[in-house]
């Protein structure tokens, strides 16, 4: 079917064009009446505010009369984009004819099992968000009225937290250990020292940098956020650490490689030169990566208006992030028992009500760390890279989140040291489940493990997510198990377990 492509009388003898013209707008220029343009345009025929079609059989059913010089200079004014006044008549007078076809083609509805994710949800967002806040909104006036103000201090910084020195020097300390790993890089640079040598001392070195702090915490009875802040900085300098020997390894043997001409792979080929200078290691300790090179991308300049902006959004979601700790998690964990020593059903009543404000408070934290201190540093620093996480909320299998550091460090050099990929896969859950269990252990006091038994459970949710995703195929089932995992089973779980053993270490103590 043709249809005409300016508006004509009734008497007129329209021009037709081809099947393609029927994705190309009739009119030139979008008039005040462009709300009909487009609903005449979305009713299956771009070009149907003309009112006219040219099929063979309804062009012989066409009689001209009169007036059809007439209308042939309205039809042609239309057109004209000198004639813009005219165009808004044209509009009503020929969007919407009754005599125009409203079905054209075959199409699914908007939000058919085939159609949906082919359409804009934007209106639906915007929707979530005004529910949400409204519903949130409610139910913190409601539990304001009904309890009161509930935030307390002293599981955060209680009397304690000034007198918690030890930690404080443990902190400043910290950074005696690159200085130690740079004094054996340049040893080894200019082969003062063989490479088991380099490899036995640098082993050492990151040995005493993890045991040191967690030493200092356990001796003394420190507040809780001081001890995870100090945990958290010694994980991040091993890492930094860990990279750095490591690294240096692989440039000191490809420059031999080099040296004694062997044919590389272009893939093997540095892109930077193989240098060890305190310059690059220094910048290296403050840069938000584990990862490390001589040479990283960096920005031209310092935004500081944009800087501050995001520390008015760190500020602000840091208190909301504390505010559903202490208004919400705690009452609730306060109010429930052991998850297995307890009523059952009772223990999934309150791991299912913790579990929506612990989703709150991890999306805080994952926000405020991951994205704006991370982004804050990096734009103090100049360093362009900051690509810090990837989209893990859509993540189809348990496995998709992992960090570079573990593939360049521990994973791929498993392969290359012919580990298999299942167990390569394993001693890389089994080093992540090691450090979350210090992070969250250590300052507590204790060790039971929940932790580390959370972080290797998901070995075997990998292997049913990548059943379900290649029996499934483009579905989103593997990341309906990565939410219930994440959100319900895994975090509420670890929350209670440790409160109450907490607790109970606690009572003991007293």
């Amino acid at each position: 079917m043709a249809i005409s492509d300016v508006p004509a009388a009734a008497g007129t003898t329209a021009t037709t064009t081809s099947d393609s013209d029927l994705r190309q707008p009739s009119l030139r220029r979008r008039s005040s009446a462009g709300v009909l343009f487009d609903a005449a345009r979305d009713s299956g025929s771009d070009n149907s505010l003309t009112g006219k079609i040219t099929d063979d059989d309804n062009i012989k059913d066409h009689k001209p009369n009169n007036h059809a010089a007439s209308d042939d200079n309205v039809g042609a004014a239309a057109n004209d984009a000198g004639q813009e006044h005219r165009q808004p008549v044209a509009d009503f007078k020929y969007a919407y004819r009754p005599s125009v076809p409203a079905h054209r083609r075959i199409k699914e509805s908007p939000l058919s099992s085939d159609n949906i994710f082919r359409q804009s949800h934007a209106g639906l967002f915007n929707l979530c968000i005004v529910v949400l806040v409204a519903v949130n909104s409610r139910l913190i006036i409601e539990n304001l009225m009904k309890y009161g103000w509930l935030i307390k201090y002293g599981f955060w910084f209680s009397s304690k937290s000034l007198r918690d020195w030890p930690l404080f020097m443990c902190c400043l300390s910290l950074a005696i250990f690159p200085l130690a790993a740079f004094v054996v890089e340049r040893l080894a640079q200019q082969k003062c020292i063989s490479e088991p040598v380099v490899v036995l001392l640098h082993l050492i070195i990151s040995t005493v940098e993890l045991c040191y702090p967690v030493l200092v915490i356990l001796r003394c009875d420190s507040a809780f956020v001081s001890g995870v802040t100090l945990m958290l900085l010694t994980c991040i300098v091993w890492l930094k650490l860990v990279s750095y020997a490591h690294t240096n390894y692989d440039m000191r043997a490809l420059t031999v490689s080099n040296e004694k001409g062997e044919t590389l792979p272009n893939t093997l080929i540095m892109e930077y030169p193989y240098t060890v200078t305190f310059r690059s290691l220094a910048y290296f300790m403050v840069a938000p990566t584990l990862c490390y090179q001589t040479s990283y991308p960096r920005t031209p300049s310092v935004r500081k208006g944009w800087v501050f902006r995001q520390l008015v959004k760190l500020i602000i979601f840091t208190g909301v992030m504390g505010f559903i700790i202490e208004q919400y998690m705690n009452p609730i964990v306060q109010n429930s028992t052991h998850p297995l020593k307890g009523n059952l059903l009772y223990a999934i009543e309150r791991i299912l009500k913790l579990s929506v404000p612990n989703v709150y408070v991890w999306l805080c934290m994952f926000y405020c760390f991951f994205h704006l201190w991370l982004n804050i540093l990096a734009e103090l620093v100049r360093f362009g890279d900051r690509e810090f996480y990837k989209d893990w909320w859509n993540a189809k299998t348990v496995e998709e989140p992992v960090h570079k550091w573990m593939v360049r460090h521990i994973y791929f050099p498993c392969l290359r040291r012919g580990i298999p990929k299942g167990a390569a896969s394993l001693i890389a859950f089994l080093v992540s489940a090691v450090f979350h269990e210090l992070c969250i252990a250590v300052p507590c006091h204790m060790f039971k493990l929940w932790a580390f038994i959370g972080i290797m459970f998901q070995v075997p949710l990998v292997l049913i997510t990548n059943y379900l995703q290649n029996k499934y195929r483009n579905s989103m089932v593997g990341n309906m198990i990565f939410w219930f995992i994440f959100c319900i089973l895994g975090q509420p779980m670890s929350v209670l377990l440790y409160y109450h053993d907490l607790m109970n270490r606690k009572g003991e103590v007293d």
